[in-house]
């Protein structure tokens, strides 16, 4: 029966990848055809043709990126119905447009991932099907109903099979989906309906990452309108681990998702530079917000007062003021009491900095023309003064146009820019202790002197001097109008030349005017922007995404959650992480602590269990790290165990190993351990990477890790949420707590180490134990 079992479901996939390349030629003639056609008809014409190819262009990549794996489940329900279930949904091409295979997002397809023998939810049989290109290469039946007598012989003893055959398979240094295999724990948090801050806390190997992306495939599906309009956005620790996980949504057809790191959130500026963790500790603080905020306080300036001279009387110091030359007046005095007030009403309106400039402006003009008006037209009898209103308003629109007048008023109240501000402020770091000024001090010279930590800074000063677009903003509807008066003038000549009448029949046809005004004909010939809402996006500091996915939440300092909260005013988020492996200096003490400012107690914590990366035997080993300082310490239960036991190998003599022996060890290590498929990271300490890349072939230092080479070689920090068949490990004692737990989690199959000198407390003990 199984052979007919394997000849049914061949004959279905077959079918299934006919209809999937009968779309995708519809799409690609749909695309020619528009293409074809050109913009020469006009801007209607021309929009109808980019919105046609852009969907078909969508379509076409969805197509292709759900291609391998199409169909990759089936259910048999107890009342003869059956679903097949793949990466992307595709029906019949019939009048009811009936459903081939169903998209794993959609809810029918919720049995595969829930159902259980003690709650089978209709299903008397679970297929999985595992396919290598288009041909079907393996089945798996799970009977979930006992009491049906039916055996296709594809039943197998163990339920797990397909899962611990994903989990045993070679990495290739790119994360792949895990639809085949999501289990009911994952499922319940990738579909949760909690639509606000939701927290998935768990452990090295839980799926973390991967729950989070599905999630993000998953909220695309339900909420499509919503986030294809706002988008969403994920943030990674590092670019590494954004390549790493970069293939994972394309391959279930979502392609509009915009990945980066916190530092690739202010849109100009890359943050190329690095920084000390003591120094990005300090810029992530919370109180970093208000030292900004008097930062730009103390740019809004008066005039300095005049020191008096010796002997003479204070009250007879005149009060300070800025001279200002005026053209055919004399000088103008712009003193102490004029300036504060002007200040104080700028800051009134609540306005940021460049914002309330104008207030600023409008008041020192006015008490300027009021100084003038009184200088000309005072009366030598004390009469009233004898300009009139018109003569006042000629003056101040004099004193408003003075190259000198703005002179001053810019050097009271300056236009600032964000990168300007805040490279004055790391010149001289204002308002922090002696101690911690020093520690972030450096200059900014260039665009490549920016550090991650700098990012938070200036997006927090973005928001402190706001962007005064008045000019730009009056520019456009300058043009906007003019395009209005053209379009007018196109329907006053078309209403002129049909204006004319027949002496024997009413005319009852519609003339242009009668259909389109001219302010709407003058909106269809703006400039489209046809970029995608990630482009869009990537763009647009101010853009407030959809829904925002973080991982390694733990490791965010406080201004970097200012920034990502603005990114998101809905608080539709999901937050992933492991407070266990936070090792920034910055990162978070807890979630309430992170959350309580934005959403209070509005947000929900799952945690996930189990670890189905890293095997029994190397997680006792990383267990026992966390437990000498944390005896409390419980690690996520590993699905797995491997039998092979971790290795520990010295370098040098008794008297410990340097460098070069380190290096010799490694290079053997990776010599004899090296898998014929999949990864082997090496995880050393920086100040090794040299000696090590001298004597492993092809091993680099020093640039981003490429992880589809065979070997890498990082840092623990560079390894958070990565994975490798094999992990050598080296020099331990030189990495933190939580980053060595972290290097020991990467492994899927083995782990060894290398050190010279002395081994972590209770590492030692728990390799002794393993061996």
């Amino acid at each position: 029966m199984s052979t007919t079992e394997f000849r049914k479901e061949q004959q279905f996939v077959d079918g299934l990848y006919a209809r999937l390349d009968d779309l995708r030629e519809q799409a690609e003639r749909a695309v020619r055809e528009a293409l074809a056609k050109g913009a020469g008809n006009g801007f209607q014409a021309r929009l109808e043709r980019d919105v046609l190819v852009a969907e078909q262009s969508g379509l076409l990549s969805a197509l292709n990126s759900g291609e391998n794996g199409l169909c990759f489940g089936r259910l048999e329900f107890s009342d003869g119905r059956d679903h097949h279930i793949g990466r992307i949904g595709i029906r019949q091409d019939d009048a009811d447009r009936t459903p081939l295979v169903l998209d794993w997002r959609a809810d029918a397809a919720r049995p595969f991932y829930l159902a259980t023998g003690h709650h089978p939810m209709g299903l008397r049989r679970r297929r999985h099907i595992t396919t290598r290109d288009r041909e079907v290469t393996a089945l798996h039946d799970e009977i979930l109903d006992l009491a049906d007598p039916e055996r296709t012989g594809l039943e197998g003893a163990d339920a797990d099979a397909v899962l611990l055959a994903a989990l045993d398979a070679a990495r290739t240094g790119r994360m792949h989906d895990i639809v085949e295999t999501i289990q009911a724990e994952q499922d319940r948090i990738i579909r949760s309906p909690h639509q606000g801050v939701l927290v998935v806390e768990g452990g090295p190997g839980t799926g973390k990452t991967a729950v989070a992306l599905h999630r993000a495939a998953y909220l695309l599906y339900a909420r499509r309108e919503l986030l294809a309009r706002r988008g969403v956005l994920i943030v990674g620790p590092n670019p590494a681990f954004l390549g790493y996980i970069g293939e994972v949504l394309p391959a279930l057809g979502e392609t509009g998702v915009l990945l980066a790191t916190i530092g690739e959130l202010f849109p100009g500026v890359t943050a190329a530079g690095t920084d000390s963790p003591a120094a990005a500790e300090i810029k992530g603080r919370a109180g970093m917000a208000d030292v900004l905020a008097r930062v730009v306080a103390d740019r809004q300036t008066l005039p300095e007062a005049l020191p008096a001279a010796s002997g003479e009387d204070n009250d007879l110091v005149p009060e300070p003021a800025l001279e200002i030359d005026h053209d055919g007046y004399g000088t103008l005095l712009l003193d102490r009491t004029m300036a504060h007030a002007a200040r104080d009403r700028a800051r009134s309106t609540g306005l940021p900095h460049n914002l309330a400039r104008p207030y600023f402006a409008f008041s020192v003009i006015d008490s300027l023309t009021d100084q003038l008006a009184d200088r000309l037209g005072a009366d030598p009898f004390g009469g009233p003064n004898l300009l009139g209103a018109d003569d006042i308003a000629q003056l101040g629109k004099e004193i408003a146009t003075s190259a000198d007048v703005h002179a001053a008023i810019d050097a009271l109240w300056p236009p600032l820019t964000p990168h300007a501000l805040v490279a004055d402020f790391l010149a001289d770091p204002a308002h922090l202790p002696q101690e911690e000024a020093a520690l972030i001090r450096r200059p900014v010279t260039g665009p490549g002197d920016w550090t991650p930590a700098d990012i938070p800074l200036l997006d927090e000063a973005a928001e402190l001097l706001g962007v005064d677009d008045s000019a730009r903003r009056a520019a456009q509807e300058r043009a906007r109008q003019e395009r209005i008066e053209y379009a007018q003038g196109v329907l006053d000549l078309s209403a002129g030349s049909e204006s004319y009448e027949f002496e024997d029949m009413e005319n009852e046809y519609l003339a242009a005017h009668d259909i389109i005004d001219a302010e709407r004909m003058a909106e269809r010939h703006e400039e489209a922007d046809h970029r995608s809402t990630a482009e869009r996006a990537a763009a647009d500091r101010t853009w407030a995404f959809g829904h925002v996915i973080v991982d390694e939440a733990q490791e965010l300092s406080a201004m970097a959650w200012r920034l990502l909260m603005r990114r998101c005013p809905t608080r539709s988020m999901t937050l992933v992480g492991d407070p266990a492996q936070t090792a920034e200096e910055a990162g978070c003490g807890s979630w309430a602590q992170v959350l309580k400012p934005y959403v209070g107690d509005r947000w929900e914590l799952v945690r996930l269990g189990v670890n189905y990366r890293t095997p029994a035997e190397i997680m006792d080993v990383a267990a026992a790290v966390l437990r000498a300082r944390h005896p409390g310490f419980e690690p996520p239960r590993s699905v797995r165990s491997t039998g092979r036991r971790p290795w520990l190998r010295p370098a040098g003599g008794a008297g410990g190993g340097g460098p070069a022996d380190l290096a010799e060890q490694v290079g053997e290590a990776v010599r004899r351990g090296t898998p014929a498929e999949g990864r082997l990271a090496v995880i050393a300490p920086r100040g090794l990477h040299e000696a090590i890349a001298d004597r492993v072939p092809g091993v680099r230092a020093g640039a981003e890790p490429d992880l589809t080479r065979k070997v890498v070689l990082l840092e623990p920090r560079q390894a958070k949420g990565l994975e490798f068949d094999s992990v050598v490990v080296v020099e331990p004692a030189d990495f933190a707590p939580s980053d060595l737990y972290v290097a020991l989690t990467r492994a899927t199959q083995s782990l060894g180490v290398i050190h010279g000198g002395r081994l972590p407390e209770g590492l030692a003990e728990a390799l002794e134990a393993a061996g």
